[in-house]
């Protein structure tokens, strides 16, 4: 009898290690965070060189620059001094209405350029044919440095399927691409600028506008009697 009773205890300790090994056989494949989840890494923005267009519309009847197109032209050589190189295109349509007056603007666009400091070997004129026989606009072509990401609207999975609890594919696309679209100057994302030398003349009377201020008087509160 005294063997038998020592003997029942074994039974919760086999029952304890069975646990044990079930546990252990259990499915430890997924590996939290091994995925990158990140919008940035998904969607990063890329600094390369692109082709940059610009279209200036044309009236059959135009002979010189109107202001607006003015505008374009001078929106153009801002871009092209900031982050263009090498040839500005101009691309003039053919066969259509407004031909003759697009080769007329031609010689206002180059005047412009080279009044801008664009160099007359870094100016080519060319013709382009139209897809239809309306008036098409002239077109400025240059290459720039651009950031941008990209293209939106990748849906290769379910949207529900949200089992790890991680972003879908499209996830801060649009968000990346305005981001890319709003920077100015695409050089800044590689690394700071050079800092600008101090202007002595404007940083003198800011100190001598706080050493001659007022100072503030002390706002003295009155208690109210009840």
């Amino acid at each position: 009898m005294s063997a038998l009773r020592k003997s029942k205890p074994v039974k919760p300790v086999l029952a304890l290690l069975a646990v044990a090994l079930l546990a252990g056989c259990a499915d430890r494949s997924t590996t939290v965070g091994s995925i990158p989840d990140d919008y940035r890494t998904n969607h990063p923005i890329v600094i390369s060189e692109k082709e940059q267009v610009a279209d200036i519309p044309v009236g059959h009847a135009d002979n010189r620059l109107s202001i607006t197109q003015r505008s374009i032209v001078q929106n153009v050589l801002t871009n092209y001094h900031a982050n263009g190189s090498g040839v500005i295109h101009i691309l003039l349509p053919s066969g259509t209405p407004n031909e003759h007056a697009a080769g007329r603007l031609r010689e206002d666009i180059v005047a412009v350029l080279r009044r801008s400091g664009v160099k007359p070997f870094n100016i080519s004129s060319e013709r382009y044919r139209a897809a239809s026989d309306e008036s098409a606009p002239i077109r400025l072509s240059y290459s720039a440095m651009t950031a941008s990401t990209g293209p939106c609207g990748q849906w290769p999975k379910d949207l529900l399927d949200t089992a790890e609890n991680k972003h879908y594919a499209n996830f801060g696309c649009a968000s990346q691409n305005n981001l890319a679209a709003q920077i100015a100057n695409p050089a800044d994302l590689l690394g700071p600028r050079a800092t600008t030398t101090i202007d002595a003349e404007r940083r003198g009377k800011v100190i001598d506008a706080y050493r001659n201020a007022t100072p503030p008087t002390p706002i003295i509160r009155q208690e109210v009697q009840y």
